[in-house]
């Protein structure tokens, strides 16, 4: 397992990051639980509510980004376990944000081959720059309310008269390989600071509310998550997608579907997660039943996750606040009621495959068990 850097001089490059952590071999992709060392235990924390987030209202990140011993205990204990963590006011350049998040997924055990996503529409293409010096990146989604008007008008807007618990989803699960960890850092919050909050909801404790009957029928069942929000935009806007990889040698071409397990295993809590639900498979299906029986439990997954307020938490931003939550076992959703300019960069780091272990355990089974 990859050794702590701590107390290496201080961080004034991202590439001086990147020297100091070579040394660091990347562990095999692990499929059992990790263990939290304590070494977060210093930074004043909180519970954003019972089930699901964590805020650190002091810490900086840009002060643990040498210490690989830090960062992966950020992944166990505030990210997987807790779902999604916040970070205030954030200093984070976009580089370091970008190393950030790989490290995330390589100290936790992700396979070699997966490195940053880079989006097939959502890139430098766009001419959006990802900082106040003009950079563009095609390992950065820049989030913006304005491109996004520009591709659908008002159809998202806060008078198109769409219902808003509809936009429930988890990020790019429509590739073969998707990601473990996302970031979105907000550099433009709307100009009277309201609006635009973002809420996340956990797959886990949607597992647990499932009944014995019910989970056993889903865990031996796959879903087609399929996108076709890509190929729409580039034939109605004359957009060229992406060339390439996008972040794993899987991820190629330009199909947008990958059949995935309902229900998967997070391979860093060792905790079942339900996973094929919401707006990437919207346009797929439940597979291996009738193609009503795939509308019912579509439909029904969605009602878990959106009328179940408990189960979720919410952020309202502030300009420089950043979010990291785990992909494989959250959904969340931004809210559109808002007129002025909304924009931030997103980050997202491939993880594996997505699995299903039969030995893995619901949330509160393991935590149960650790009270015995």
């Amino acid at each position: 397992m990859a050794t702590s850097i701590e107390g290496a001089s201080p961080i004034s490059t991202v590439e001086q990051v990147k020297a100091a952590s070579q040394d660091t071999a990347t562990p095999r992709l692990i499929k059992e639980p990790l263990q939290y060392s304590g070494s977060l235990d210093e930074y004043r924390s909180f519970e954003a509510a019972p089930v699901i987030g964590t805020e650190f209202p002091d810490l900086q990140l840009t002060d643990i980004l040498n210490d690989n011993r830090k960062i992966r205990d950020l992944a166990i204990i505030a990210v997987s376990q807790r779902g999604v963590v916040f970070f205030r006011n954030q200093n984070i350049s976009s580089d370091e944000h970008k190393f950030l998040l790989q490290k995330l997924g390589e100290l936790t055990g992700k396979p070699a081959t997966s490195k940053l996503h880079r989006n097939a529409v959502n890139n430098s293409q766009r001419g959006v720059a990802v900082n106040e010096y003009g950079k563009l990146d095609d390992e950065i989604a820049v989030i913006s309310s304005e491109v996004e008007r520009k591709f659908w008008g008002d159809e998202f807007g806060p008078r198109s008269g769409m219902i808003a618990s509809e936009g429930w989803h988890a990020d790019i699960t429509s590739e073969r390989v998707p990601p473990d960890y996302a970031s979105l850092k907000i550099t433009h919050s709307p100009e009277d600071n309201a609006g635009g909050d973002t809420l996340w909801a956990s797959g886990y404790e949607i597992y647990d509310r499932l009944s014995p009957p019910i989970r056993q029928l889903v865990d031996g069942l796959k879903a087609l998550h399929y996108q076709p929000y890509f190929s729409t935009i580039s034939k109605k806007h004359d957009i060229e997608l992406l060339k390439g990889e996008r972040g794993a040698p899987e991820n190629i071409g330009y199909d947008f579907e990958a059949s995935h397990p309902v229900v998967r295993t997070n391979p860093v809590t060792g905790w079942k997660s339900l996973f094929g639900a919401g707006g990437e498979i919207e346009n797929g299906l439940i597979k291996d039943v009738t193609k009503r029986e795939s509308e019912i439990l579509k439909k029904y997954f969605l009602q878990l996750i959106a009328e179940n307020h408990d189960l979720q938490v919410r952020l309202k931003w502030k300009t420089n606040d950043l979010a990291i939550w785990d992909n494989r076992s959250t959904f969340h959703t931004a809210t559109t009621d808002y007129e002025g300019k909304r924009q931030g960069n997103r980050v997202l780091s491939i993880g594996e495959i997505p699995y299903l272990d039969p030995a893995s355990k619901s949330r509160r089974e393991a935590l149960r068990a650790l009270s015995f």
